[in-house]
């Protein structure tokens, strides 16, 4: 992201409850300048986060990061699973003040770029069955179901507010090896995917993609098609489950 001026603060009066940060998010400023050619989408839910900013004038990506988050005494804390502007940022943890001003979320910290003051607008809260963040545990292929347990090298759906972002990269060597997303629907078991960023093809972007979907037990069974056109029978489980972190 461009260095900017400084935003003078804001200050929170009451409590801030981790359910009113759930959604997704627009950067409308950062250290006092409008972002205006650039398009930042951040998506929070069940304590994680990820973001994803294109460029507005060609769609053509530009960034990607995420990971858990903690929220307590006005203090909200990032830390980085993935980050494609500097990956060597990985496992790094940075704590911001956080205030809401007008329904805006105003987070500030001191990093080693100096300050850093940016304001995010809310575009979505709106739940649905397949709101929450996921990870991917079992595809089925030639008839039978195969299951695996995702440890560093994970591929994450994270969906809140309307919103929709899908991450693959291994967290231990701090590889990152793709994603997209854009907005979605999921209604009467149908789910589509409106993509508006793909980090592998910036042609993909104002596409349209639909699925049959089904929670069962919990898990998510989503199936239909790839976007090249191939046969896919995915299943998705809470993140928080089924995501077993290397001790």
């Amino acid at each position: 992201m461009k260095k900017l001026l400084i935003l003078p603060l804001l200050f929170l009066f009451g409590l801030l409850q981790a359910q009113d940060i759930e959604g997704s998010w627009k950067l409308t400023h950062q250290n006092g300048k409008p972002v205006t050619d650039e398009e930042y989408v951040k998506i929070i839910v069940d304590d994680y986060f990820a973001f994803g900013a294109k460029s507005l004038k060609d769609n053509h990506f530009i960034a990607a990061g995420g990971g858990p988050i903690r929220l307590e005494n006005g203090k909200y804390t990032e830390t980085l699973d993935f980050f494609t502007l500097n990956p060597l940022q990985v496992g790094t943890s940075t704590t911001f003040k956080l205030d809401m001003v007008e329904g805006k979320m105003v987070i500030s910290a001191d990093t080693d770029n100096g300050m850093l003051v940016e304001i995010w607008e809310k575009i979505g809260d709106g739940t649905n069955d397949l709101t929450g963040n996921w990870v991917i545990t079992g595809r089925k292929r030639d008839g039978d179901i195969r299951r695996s347990t995702p440890g560093a090298r994970r591929t994450v759906k994270i969906l809140a507010g309307d919103r929709f972002q899908w991450i693959a990269f291994n967290s231990e060597t701090k590889e990152f090896m793709g994603t997209g997303g854009g907005t979605y629907t999921a209604e009467n078991g149908k789910y589509t995917e409106n993509i508006t960023f793909f980090s592998r093809d910036d042609s993909r972007v104002g596409a349209s993609l639909g699925f049959d979907f089904e929670v069962i037990d919990g898990e998510w069974h989503h199936s239909g098609l790839s976007s090249k056109g191939d046969p896919i029978y995915e299943i998705w489980t809470p993140y928080a489950e089924g995501y077993v972190p290397a001790n």
